[in-house]
């Protein structure tokens, strides 16, 4: 059964509803996150807001505080769940390698069958232009690709992510190119609600203040809820107040959290700053690109990776073949230098059978060799039998099978026949 893209994930995203949300591994995180908007938001409600319903008497304007609460905190968790559960903008890893980016290394060559074959090797950055100066982006090996600008590779997503902002573990999410805006948005209403929930708490206590004429002590004491609410806003807003400032600076510079972080020493120039306004409006102005992930499509299968243009293979580049009994890649090599190695024993051996010939020739003409120890060291029974061996290894290695040496009956029978006839030859010679 074909499988869908989210089931065969290379990240270490997770996903829920087949595959229509994805979220980051820590997306457990967002339970606690969760928590910390819920529980203070119902407190409040219970403890606060109900008991200012009658409080201002025009129109029962006290409700108006209950629902102010209630749908500020639906429109912050809606925030949150389009910034955690949402693709921020990654990159779909490639099946192989840039075919057009291949490049050969003699330096990091590997020796294939005694020969030095070239490693493939690819350029670990390359330049780009953005708005007419150069820049060095880099390749990543995970997700076999060129980073385009502004995209760094998310350790913890293990993905590359476009317009990397920062990894975020309150949302469990990566804050990316298709949701920095949901993730502003969030951080500041959430700043927002921090402020409404202790000024009103603030305003209750002042209430049971002026209704008991007591003291602010007396106060907290009938209503402890909201003295705690205060605390913890005033406690939050230190973190959220001051994460919707810094990113108010990042948007106004057109800058990333990452960006900032790493090059802030390097005093590099920013090549994405368009002025403030433009800054802006980049950022909330635009419509969110589509997302370059399908997870619900059917999975395609992984295909062979190309070869090269213009650069022959290792297999090529050595002459692999298969053997025809044991299967084994034999190098081209090899099989040249037994085919040369044979060409030569054929050529001794006729050699040594037209020599043999003239002398029985000239044996039965009554005449004799000019030098008889010359023919005897060319015809010595050890020299002829060196000979016939070498061709019978010859031979051998014509019908072997999965590298078999074994000799065939028929070339012993002649190699046993060729012996008798050299010492017959030799005899007559020396008669």
């Amino acid at each position: 059964m074909a499988k869908r893209v989210f089931e065969v994930w290379k990240g270490s995203n997770k996903f829920i509803l087949g595959g229509r949300f994805i979220f980051g591994p820590d997306a457990r995180s967002l339970i606690f996150t969760l928590s910390l908007i819920i529980v203070p938001i119902v407190i409040f409600c219970v403890f606060v807001a109900r008991h200012l319903r009658h409080e201002f008497s025009p129109y029962n304007a006290g409700y108006a505080i209950l629902v102010i609460a209630i749908v500020f905190t639906i429109y912050v968790l809606i925030l949150l769940l389009l910034t955690s559960a949402r693709d921020p903008g990654i990159l779909p890893r490639n099946l192989h390698p840039p075919e057009e980016e291949f490049r050969y290394d003699s330096s990091a060559s590997v020796e294939v069958g005694g020969r030095q074959t070239p490693g493939l090797q690819f350029p670990r950055t390359k330049e780009v232009m953005v708005n007419g100066i150069p820049v060095r982006v880099k390749y990543c090996d995970t997700c076999m690709l060129y980073r385009p600008p502004r995209c760094s590779h998310c350790s913890i997503c293990n993905n590359c992510v476009e317009r990397f902002d920062h990894h975020c573990p309150w949302v469990g999410q990566c804050i990316g190119l298709r949701n920095y805006r949901y993730f502003f948005m969030f951080v500041s209403s959430a700043t927002l609600l921090c402020i409404y929930v202790f000024s009103i708490s603030a305003i209750y206590i002042k209430v049971l203040m002026d209704d008991n004429r007591a003291p602010v002590w007396r106060a907290i004491k009938d209503s402890p809820a909201s003295f705690i609410l205060m605390i913890y806003c005033f406690i939050a807003l230190w973190f959220v107040g001051g994460l919707t400032g810094f990113h108010l600076y990042l948007i106004g510079t057109n800058q990333t959290t990452y960006e900032n972080f790493r090059y802030r020493a390097d005093n590099r120039i920013n090549v994405y700053n368009l002025g403030c306004v433009n800054n802006f409006m980049e950022v909330f102005c635009t419509k969110v690109k589509p997302s370059k992930n399908n997870f619900r499509a059917l999975a395609q299968e992984e295909e062979p990776p190309p070869r090269p243009v213009g650069r022959p293979t290792v297999r090529e580049e050595t002459g692999g073949e298969e053997d025809s009994g044991g299967g084994n890649p034999r190098p081209k090599v090899q099989n040249d230098l037994e085919i040369g190695e044979d060409l030569l024993k054929i050529s001794q051996r006729r050699n040594v059978e037209e020599m043999d010939d003239e002398i029985r020739s000239r044996g039965s003409n009554g005449g004799a060799p000019h030098n008889t120890s010359d023919v005897e060291s060319v015809l010595s029974p050890d020299h002829h039998r060196a000979a016939t061996v070498r061709d019978e290894r010859r031979h051998s290695s014509w019908g072997r099978r999965s590298d078999s040496w074994e000799i065939a009956p028929e070339v012993l029978a002649n190699s046993t026949v060729t012996e008798s006839r050299s010492l017959s030859s030799l005899k007559e010679t020396r008669q």
